[in-house]
């Protein structure tokens, strides 16, 4: 039986090591994090706490949800996952088909979406749950043309409670995430990997450490699904250099005051509408809600849209640590989505001077090790030995400003297809 070794256990290492195993490879895990557990105490009681002065620092919501890792510049803040399930865990569960950019280059995943579709639960049987506020927003953005749909979610509504946990960790597991593919399989917690050995043009040993430990790791296949954070540390620490075109998605939530709006107690993004380079979704952005002065709001009082800009592909990551500014043309679609925003919340009733603005924070980094039109058939870099493939969002060759865990799925199922032929 054949060896292999997957680095992540987020969209892409996940879903590609149940397909390895599907095809009857050994296949071992390598995570960086622990064991995903959500955020076990009531949001509205850390709320209490918000006037003293105790959350001064989104670095700090590490001590509460150590699976949510914070990287802060000047700028704008990184939000991602390291633990089992990556950042899937974290996201609101979006199941967006994301591959314009994709089919540019010639690589087409209908069939794995097909497949997908087939084998996961992605509904928008949710619009039943609505509250009035979410049900007026989106007849608002339709009396304005923009044209909202539902959003397509991993979720079985049956278990939905309506908390509002779905960015901080679905207490009873009704929000689909990567940890139900890695069942059965045999996932390595707390494993850093630090370097892979090349030779010959092969791979042919993971290095990682597992606390005061060294271990190695011997494979015919290596994955490395890290992350669009993680995977540009080890391949450059491997040898193998990557590109300065991050891209990130940054987002940024308009809000207004509204009495019992309720809008904690809803689904994160229950609908979207698609603008050019950018989408706008009803959002609880619990990130600017503790840790920005501005949102002094009580949490039912307020209600929240959110822009996902597609960025610039252009920045760096360097041992887990983001070098990134947005370019004049990212700040001009920002505002532009402002605009539509602060449109919408005064047809909502809000005050022009209520408005205000969240923090500017990302969580979809990649990009840095693109595909090309000549690697479409084999999703492979040529600057990988041929057993090394990567499988995550550090391939994607342009920014999305959508949800890419589909996506990413999609592509991990595609290169197991090819790795197994």
């Amino acid at each position: 039986m054949k060896k292999a070794i997957v680095i992540g256990s987020g969209a892409g290492g996940a879903m590609a090591a149940r397909m390895l195993t599907k095809r009857n490879f050994e296949v071992t895990v390598l995570e960086a994090g622990k064991a995903f557990k959500p955020l076990a105490l009531p949001l509205d009681k850390l709320a209490m706490f918000r006037k003293t002065g105790l959350y001064f620092d989104e670095r700090m919501i590490q001590l509460l949800l150590p699976s949510m890792r914070i990287d802060k510049q000047r700028e704008m803040v990184m939000v991602f996952g390291r633990g089992v399930g990556g950042t899937t865990t974290l996201a609101t569960g979006n199941a967006v088909r994301a591959d314009e950019g994709l089919k540019k280059i010639g690589i087409h995943l209908d069939e794995e979406f097909n497949e997908l579709y087939e084998e996961l639960p992605i509904t928008t049987d949710h619009q039943r749950f609505w509250s009035t506020i979410t049900k007026r927003t989106f007849e608002v953005m339709q009396q304005m043309g923009l044209d909202p749909q539902p959003m397509p979610k991993l979720l079985r509504p049956g278990n939905c409670r309506l908390c509002g946990h779905c960015s901080i960790g679905c207490p009873t597991r009704a929000k689909w995430d990567t940890r139900e593919l890695l069942e059965g399989i045999d996932v390595v917690t707390n494993c850093k990997v630090t370097r892979i050995d090349i030779g010959d043009g092969k791979a042919r040993k993971v290095h990682a450490t597992k606390g005061l430990q060294h271990l190695t790791f011997d494979a015919d296949i290596i994955l490395v699904a890290a992350g669009g954070y993680g995977t540009p540390d080890i391949l450059r620490a491997s040898g193998i250099d990557c590109q300065p075109t991050l891209f990130v998605d940054p987002v940024l939530c308009v809000a207004a005051p509204m009495a019992k709006a309720r809008q904690d107690r809803q689904l994160l993004m229950p609908f979207v509408s698609h603008r050019d380079k950018y989408i706008i979704s009803p959002y609880m952005d619990w990130l600017s809600f503790f840790f920005n002065r501005q949102w002094y709001q009580p949490m039912d009082g307020m209600v929240s849209l959110m822009i996902k800009l597609a960025d610039v592909e252009q920045g760096d990551v360097h041992h887990n640590k983001m070098q990134k500014q947005l370019t004049p043309l990212d700040h001009q679609r920002l505002q532009q989505g402002v605009s539509d925003c602060r449109e919408i919340l005064m047809r909502l009733g809000a005050n022009e001077q209520d408005i205000f603005l969240g923090t500017l924070n990302a969580g979809h980094p990649g990009g840095m090790l693109p595909l090309t039109p000549a690697e479409a058939a084999t999703l492979h870099s040529p600057l990988l030995p041929d057993n090394l493939y990567v499988c995550d969002a550090t391939i994607l060759p342009q920014a999305l400003g959508l949800p890419p865990m589909l996506t990413i799925m999609a592509l991990a199922k595609k290169i197991v297809k090819i790795i197994a032929d």
